[in-house]
């Protein structure tokens, strides 16, 4: 589904429903180098039990056109208007890495529309290596593989996981290589540097008021459960989950109990 978002076409992935926005409404919100592909199991669950659903490609990735925004703040904001121009009210914000500061300082800007609050391999301050942030500066295949092996578990999954045939680390590099031909503009590199900049998460989660998750991998080297502290600290009243022989890439490594954790968590 399109929207005009700052005079651009957004696209958002409804779960093979129609947008419908009397429903009680879930945003899914890609991290770094991604698109609202990552979510493809989740996103159809919810929209086939009784939720709206968007699940958004941001500015500079996927289908959604305009250059990649260069702040977690500009993100935040973008996606209020967002839910401005689909007509919703309030929502679930579920998100995922980049995704989860996103939905994080949403929170703060717009409390009202913000139902509940999951953030999924999230961390606080969300610091990116100058290695990394060079390689994804000037060799952004290099970037690519790193994060590629540093976010899943293990080389070798379980035969046929998934489904048959279904290539985990091999999906996660098809998809970042894809953003990368459709947008050359180094948008690895204006995400990364966004996670890095960021300096309200703090304030952020102090100023949470709604229901909220942590949902962590506990074998995540990009953003380890530890590194979740501050925010876990700062937000009381939160829960946190943590899935077993899991990575940052949570929701193609352990898919169906990430979708049990969010769906679980949206209902109550």
């Amino acid at each position: 589904m399109l929207f005009n978002v700052h005079g651009h076409p957004v696209y958002c992935y409804t779960g093979g429903k129609n947008f419908n926005p009397a429903l009680p409404t879930a945003v899914f919100i890609h991290g770094a180098q991604n698109d609202h592909s990552v979510w493809i199991l989740q996103t159809r669950y919810f929209a086939h039990h009784g939720f709206n659903v968007l699940a958004v490609d941001l500015p500079g990735h996927g289908r959604s056109k305009g250059d990649a925004l260069s702040s977690i703040e500009q993100m935040a904001d973008w996606l209020i208007a967002l839910l401005d121009a689909a007509g919703v009210q309030q929502a679930c914000l579920i998100g995922h890495s980049m995704g989860s500061l996103i939905a994080l300082e949403t929170s703060v800007r717009a409390p009202a529309r913000v139902s509940k609050l999951a953030l999924v391999g999230t961390a606080y301050p969300m610091k990116v290596s100058d290695t990394l942030l060079n390689a994804a500066r000037d060799e952004e295949q290099t970037a690519i593989d790193m994060v590629n092996i540093w976010s899943h578990s293990t080389i070798a999954h379980k035969p046929s996981c998934p489904g048959p045939g279904f290539y985990v680390m091999g999906g996660s590099q098809r998809l970042m290589q894809r953003i990368s031909k459709i947008n050359p503009a180094k948008v690895f590199y204006t995400d990364f540097s966004a996670c890095n900049a960021y300096g309200n998460g703090e304030q952020a989660a102090q100023a949470a008021t709604c229901p909220s998750l942590f949902l962590l991998g506990k074998k995540d080297m990009m953003t380890p459960p530890k590194a979740t502290s501050t925010l876990r600290t700062a937000i009381a009243h939160s829960k946190t989950t943590l899935i077993d022989n899991c990575g940052h890439s949570l929701m193609s490594e352990q898919s169906d109990a990430v979708l049990q954790a969010l769906f679980d968590f949206a209902k109550s």
